[in-house]
């Protein structure tokens, strides 16, 4: 019987294919490309706060697991922004799969703040529905560029 950290880790690897999927080919030009004045309608940010999300210190923290040291890649073009997407996936998932079952079903606790009667289960749900929504604006971005 699969675990529900069994379950979102294998949501996640399927979103992350997709994605990737997706945004195989990416070019410079789409990457540069801002289709309004606001800087946030753009691949180049869309793609920089996927990692974010992702690599974000609280992360390690709320699945009360220690931190650890997460370079910041320079981003300079689409496969830097995508390598520093990859390597933010797999700090995510590092963190996900080192978590036991028991302790996902426990609440965040102080670190948390108001968040903190939520479960860890519950976190990584929120974490992994920021990256479809985000990612779903990452293929979107691509459709309107072409």
């Amino acid at each position: 019987m699969k675990s529900s950290r069994d379950d979102i880790l294998e949501l996640f690897d399927y979103c992350w294919q997709r994605f990737r999927t997706r945004m195989d080919g990416l070019t410079d030009e789409e990457w540069r490309w801002q289709p309004g004045a606001d800087d946030r309608v753009t691949l180049r940010w869309r793609l920089t706060h996927i990692a974010d999300t992702l690599r974000e210190e609280r992360n390690a923290r709320w699945l009360g697991l220690a931190p650890s040291p997460n370079p910041v890649r320079e981003v300079v073009d689409a496969t830097t922004a995508l390598a520093s997407v990859e390597e933010a996936y797999a700090t995510w998932r590092g963190h996900l799969s080192s978590v036991t079952e028991e302790s996902l079903a426990s609440p965040i606790g102080k670190t948390a703040g108001r968040y903190g009667h939520a479960t860890r289960r519950s976190f990584a749900l929120h974490i992994v529905d920021e990256f479809i929504h985000h990612t779903a604006e990452a293929a979107l971005l691509r459709d309107l560029y072409t």
